[in-house]
């Protein structure tokens, strides 16, 4: 007998029962519980349901499945006027009546399976039967209509790295017993859903995802959502996946309260620990597990080689989601590109791992060279010498097992001293670019919270987002952060304390480069100076150098008259005013329709001078005019 047959003759047989109670026949009509059809024994084994609540299920649905029921109700009660199904109905004419059976806490109402239209009117009042119930009976399940827009579903990913799986095998183990719940932290947000998704399918369970901000803060509001995503756990069946983030005091309230009244498989999902189950924290991907993720993934692409793609690995950490995504970006451009296969790859790596920075920091997209930079030679060899630490990494780390011996302390960490306009973000650019990376310039500003732990939270966003792509990050004027520590005289000095040890952590962690930039060298802590590896001093430009950056300033293309760099280099000023006079110079000559001579850059020197709240020297501009 099929479903659909099933069901009809089951219902039949609850019809029969009114038939008999109404004197009408008096066979007994009660079926078989193995007759049953799958969708009704799915849900008398799920919620628990007596053989009395059963019957009842099936008389409420039979009013939407079978056109005779309202008379046959109607003779049964002895009433025409009662055309339809009631609880007095079903306690007088259904086998092995128990009026526990109404209650709110038992199944029919608890889950909302059949409802009386008058709760006022208990036993009386025609009964319903809930429409995703009554789809679910006939053969027909999907998710509520009730909860679209709040949840979303999470397929299980096609493979998962080995120790991303160790972590979905844990949760899995969580959801298996008592309380069902389970706390995923770490990782990225798509990560944490994947190792979910992988966990319950692993339980024959499917996974739907809901953020934390989305749980009602009402109570009653709250209590009406809890138990119909229970009823849809228990249906479909469905583990869920909350995720949290940033909430004030009122929607953390709101999502504690809901988690911990889940009675259903449930993970709870974020950045932070939540103290809510037990605990898993994503593992980061090991070299060989990423190595390994990327040959996957690029297995279509025979034009990168072994050692291409460990050099791709060494730079970018993605998650596996965004490894393949790049891999399709390349195997759909490489064919009408010009560029190798491998810079193809890079360049689509750098655009997906920059997505989680763009809003952290201002992104510069380098084009200044080595010849851009008019330094002392002792300092180009030190930035040279950076640029090939970064560059060489993977080799002396791995293949040479420096990572094993040392363990901590493998980042590139940078202190660039000197006063503003010396050359220290146009240094920063040129070293990005020679490494064909992004530089991010971060606004400390934005990043120090007088409020205890905002900073940490606000640097590890930083640091997280930027270990994807191992971006140049450049965090200007960190002297607001990393002056003197203070002693500890109360609880903000040692939190002060904490938010430099935090980022000096990160820093000494973080697989790219990170540059700090300081006018005052002088007012660094002696403990913060020795964890930098390299510090390179900018000094003021001198006469010589003047000369240099002005003859490099001064585009070959503009038309000029009588410009003379030595006379403009007695100009006492570092690079970044000698580019705001000569730019403002060009306006001002373009602006009369002639060329740039030696009077409009003195006229743009002023205001430059004004700015600097300094003035003009006779010796500056002698020989000038």
């Amino acid at each position: 007998m099929g479903e659909p047959a099933a069901l009809a003759a089951a219902v039949r047989s609850v019809l029969a029962r009114l038939d008999s109670h109404a004197g009408e026949t008096a066979v007994d009509p009660t079926p078989p519980s193995t007759g049953d059809p799958a969708p009704l024994r799915a849900l008398v084994d799920r919620f628990g349901l007596s053989p009395f609540e059963r019957a009842v299920l099936l008389l409420a649905a039979a009013v939407e499945l079978d056109p005779t029921t309202g008379s046959r109700c109607a003779a049964a009660s002895g009433d025409p006027e009662r055309a339809y199904p009631t609880f007095g109905l079903a306690l007088a004419a259904l086998p092995e009546p128990h009026w526990d059976a109404l209650t709110p806490v038992a199944p029919l109402r608890r889950w909302r399976l059949v409802e009386p239209a008058d709760e006022g009117r208990l036993t009386a009042s025609p009964l319903r039967i809930d429409e995703r119930v009554l789809h679910f009976l006939a053969g027909s399940p999907y998710l509520d209509a009730r909860l679209h827009g709040m949840l979303r579903s999470a397929a299980p990913p096609p493979d998962l790295p080995a120790g991303y799986q160790v972590a979905a095998d844990r949760v899995a183990a969580g959801l298996s017993v008592s309380p069902l719940r389970v706390e995923l932290t770490g990782g990225e947000r798509r990560i944490r859903s994947d190792i979910a998704a992988a966990a319950a399918d692993s339980l024959d369970l499917s996974l739907y995802v809901m953020a934390a901000d989305d749980i009602p803060t009402d109570p009653i509001e709250r209590d009406r959502l809890a138990r119909l995503w229970q009823r849809e756990a228990i249906l479909l069946p469905a583990a869920l996946l909350v995720e949290t983030g940033p909430m004030d005091r009122e929607q953390t309230v709101a999502a504690d309260a809901f988690v911990a009244t889940a009675a259903v498989p449930l993970v709870v999902a974020g950045d932070d620990a939540q103290q809510c189950g037990r605990r898993v924290t994503v593992p980061p991907l090991s070299d060989a597990e990423q190595l390994e993720l990327w040959r996957g993934a690029f297995h279509a692409v025979p034009e990168l080689a072994d050692d291409q793609l460990r050099g791709l690995v060494a730079q970018f950490q993605l998650p596996p989601h965004t490894v393949r995504s790049v891999a399709a970006a390349v195997f759909r451009d490489l064919p009408k590109a010009e560029t190798p296969a491998v810079e193809v790859a890079w360049q689509a790596s750098l655009a997906e791992a920059r997505i989680g920075l763009d809003g952290l920091g201002r992104r510069i997209e380098p084009d200044a060279a080595w010849t851009d930079l008019v330094l002392p030679d002792r300092q180009m060899v030190i930035l040279k010498e950076i640029t090939a630490h970064v560059r060489q990494r993977a080799v002396v780390h791995q293949e040479w097992g420096f990572a094993q011996t040392l363990r901590r302390g493998l980042g590139v960490t940078v202190l660039f001293a000197g006063g503003s306009g010396t050359g220290k973000t146009l240094a920063a650019e040129v070293i990005a670019g020679e490494l064909g990376l992004d530089l991010f310039v971060i606004d400390l500003s934005q990043v120090v919270s007088k409020y205890i732990g905002e900073t940490e939270k606000n640097l590890r966003a930083v640091f997280d987002a930027a270990e994807q792509g191992g971006a140049v990050l450049l965090f200007d004027e960190a002297d607001a952060l990393f002056g003197k520590r203070s002693e500890v005289k109360d609880s903000h000095d040692r939190y002060a304390n904490l938010e430099v040890s935090y980022l000096l952590m990160r820093m000494e962690a973080y697989r790219g480069l990170a540059v700090l930039t300081t006018n005052m060298k002088q007012a660094l802590d002696p403990a913060f100076m020795r964890r930098i590896r390299f510090v390179v001093d900018f000094p003021f430009p001198g006469e010589r150098e003047r000369a240099e950056i002005w003859r490099r300033v001064l585009p070959p293309q503009t038309p000029s008259r009588g410009l003379d760099p030595e006379l403009l280099a007695q100009l006492t000023v570092a690079g970044g005013s000698i580019r705001n006079i000569a730019l403002s110079g060009a306006f001002l000559a373009a602006d009369e329709g002639g060329k740039l001579e030696m009077r409009h850059l003195l006229a743009a020197a002023r205001t430059e001078y004004l700015k600097l709240e300094r003035s003009l020297t006779p010796g500056e501009v002698r020989g000038w005019v």
